[in-house]
């Protein structure tokens, strides 16, 4: 009888499936910067919600940046991982590193960034590493200085990678773009150019218009 009962409470599962199946990687990384209860004054009394600041990057030059309130904790972190979604940023990096110094200022947030050489490693802290390392650099200085409030110098951050890609773009790094630039000042120079040449046909043919009827004009006064 003992067997029996054994039998029965042994849990069997079909042949074919797996017990244990592996779970599929998240397609973005996450990290939550800081997570605080506010207060909301209205006038029955106060409501309580709560603050979440979430960075999202797959480590390969795609990162972003969300902040977002929920009445309950799970709420507040789904919000703000969509805000992140939204908001997200290529950053340009030239051998796991960026290409020049960058200084940015948001609120009073002030940050620095160099490039650093390979081996070197991320040296920053707080809100920069996390922003960064999600970024997919490797190998960086920063430092923070002034206020050292998470969500100002995380925004400074990313405020800070725009403005790499924006200002490579611009020296001409990138040349697939910079060729896109010059095809279009060329079309619309000719543009210019053709609409120049109308102007100038049109004139002459008014001009020549004008000669003509004062030509019609002497021969009738003649002609009386």
């Amino acid at each position: 009888m003992a067997t029996i009962q054994q039998d029965k409470g042994k849990k069997r599962f079909p042949r074919g499936k797996k017990r244990f199946q592996k779970r599929e990687k998240p397609e973005y990384e996450q990290k939550l910067l800081d997570l605080a209860r506010v207060t909301r004054v209205v006038k029955g009394g106060r409501r309580f919600s709560f603050r979440a600041s979430v960075v999202i990057g797959n480590k390969k030059g795609k990162v972003g940046f969300g902040v977002a309130k929920g009445s309950d904790v799970s709420i507040a972190i789904g919000k703000a991982f969509a805000a992140a979604k939204k908001n997200m940023i290529l950053v340009k990096r030239t051998n796991k590193t960026i290409a020049f110094d960058i200084n940015k200022k948001f609120g009073a947030a002030k940050i620095i960034m160099r490039p650093a050489k390979e081996g070197r490693g991320v040296v920053a802290g707080g809100a920069m590493r996390s922003v960064l390392e999600l970024a997919g650099i490797k190998d960086i200085v920063a430092k923070s200085l002034g206020s050292s409030n998470k969500i100002n110098v995380a925004r400074a951050t990313m405020a800070a990678l725009e403005e790499l890609g924006e200002r490579l773009v611009g020296k001409g790094l990138e040349k697939k773009n910079s060729s896109e630039i010059k095809e279009t000042v060329k079309k619309t120079v000719k543009k210019e150019e053709i609409k120049k040449l109308l102007k100038k046909t049109t004139e002459k043919k008014a001009l020549k218009k004008v000669e003509k009827k004062e030509e019609k004009s002497v021969k009738k006064t003649e002609d009386k």
